[in-house]
Order: structure tokens, then C-alpha cells, then sequence
């Protein structure tokens, strides 16, 4: 009888649920703990309320909601997910802390006229994000452009971006629009550089 019983709490699963909010860990009470695995449950909704990231579903709902706007750009919805000390470089500039980063966003609302962003591809490992995405931009005086390039965000252990670059060729995108200039400009490029 006592092997029988022993059998039986050997083999009966306690739930311990060290993540409150997500799916309990499972532990025997005979031996060693175990864990199934430790599923990827998240909530958008959480981490909106966090202002956080945990999941590349996210990522894709704040930059579609930056620059799918009717018109300009809107940054507001998605500074708090910046660290405070975030530092940001692209092909003509590189921007150390939020203020600066904030003031970069409303330069570039101010200077576009639309701004429209695709997001090709997202993936997350860890605390890095890539993206790459196509942008097209309508500036005040000049004919649309599309941008073809790609981010890759750095988390810090909280889920706000520390780090952000971004990969694009600026002025062979922008000179592609230019009727004669685009040609020239991307022979120039083959000659010097290809």
C-alpha cells in the first residue's frame, strides 16, 4: 500500500506559479522541479499599460501607429517607450538622450509633408529588435520617395529602447525621384564604389 500511494503523489503535478499573470510552472513533489516551458504569453494591452516592449507584436503596433497616420507623422504614442538615455544614430545623425530624440521627431513632422511607413519584416531575439521597412516620404517641395532600410533596437531589461539604428541609404533613395540626377548618381556610386 505505501508504494502504491508513494506511486501515485509521485506522479500527482502542484501548481507554482513564480510569473503571476502567466501560465503556472509545474512542480512534482517528489524529486526534482521541471518546467514544460515557459510559455511566451503576453499581452499587448500589458504592455501598452507598461509602456514596454516583451513581444514584436508590439513593435509592429507602434510603428504602424507612428506613420500610418492620415498625414504627418505621430511620435506621442511611442516616446515613453524610449529610455531616457536613448541613443540613436542614422545616416546623418547621431542623437544621445530623449529631448534631443523628441526634438529629431518633431523636426522631421515639421519637415514632411506625408510620411508613410511599411513594415516589412520584424523579429525579436532577446533584448534586439530588427525591422526593415519601406518609408515613403513627401517633402514640401519635392516628388515622393521611397526609403528602403532597417532598424535594430536595443531593450534594456525594463522592455524601453536604449539603442536605436537605423540602416538606409538616404540620398540614392531620394535621387532615384529625381528624373536625369537618379541615373547619374547611382552610375557615380558603381564607378567609385562598386
Amino acid at each position: 500500500m505505501g508504494n502504491k500511494l508513494q506511486h501515485e503523489l509521485a506522479h500527482t503535478v502542484a501548481f507554482f506559479n513564480p510569473y503571476p499573470g502567466e501560465i503556472p510552472h509545474f512542480i512534482s513533489y517528489f524529486g526534482e522541479p521541471f518546467v514544460l516551458k515557459r510559455p511566451n504569453i503576453y499581452s499587448m494591452d500589458q504592455d501598452i499599460k507598461n509602456q514596454r516592449i516583451t513581444h514584436i507584436d508590439t513593435v509592429r503596433d507602434l510603428w504602424s501607429k507612428t506613420y500610418n497616420t492620415e498625414g504627418k507623422p505621430d511620435w506621442s504614442h511611442i516616446l515613453p517607450f524610449y529610455h531616457p538615455d536613448i541613443y540613436f544614430r542614422d545616416t546623418i545623425q547621431e542623437i544621445r538622450g530623449i529631448e534631443d530624440f523628441t526634438a529629431m521627431t518633431e523636426r522631421l513632422t515639421e519637415r514632411s509633408k506625408d510620411l508613410k511607413m511599411n513594415v516589412v519584416r520584424a523579429i525579436m531575439e532577446d533584448d534586439t529588435v530588427f525591422i526593415e521597412w519601406e518609408m515613403t516620404l513627401t517633402f514640401k517641395r519635392n516628388p515622393s520617395s521611397v526609403l528602403y532600410g532597417s532598424s535594430r533596437l536595443t531593450l534594456n531589461p525594463e522592455g524601453k529602447i536604449i539603442e536605436q539604428r537605423d540602416y538606409y541609404d538616404l540620398w540614392g533613395d531620394i535621387f532615384d525621384n529625381i528624373p536625369r540626377f537618379g541615373k547619374a548618381y547611382r552610375r557615380f556610386v558603381g564607378r567609385k564604389f562598386g
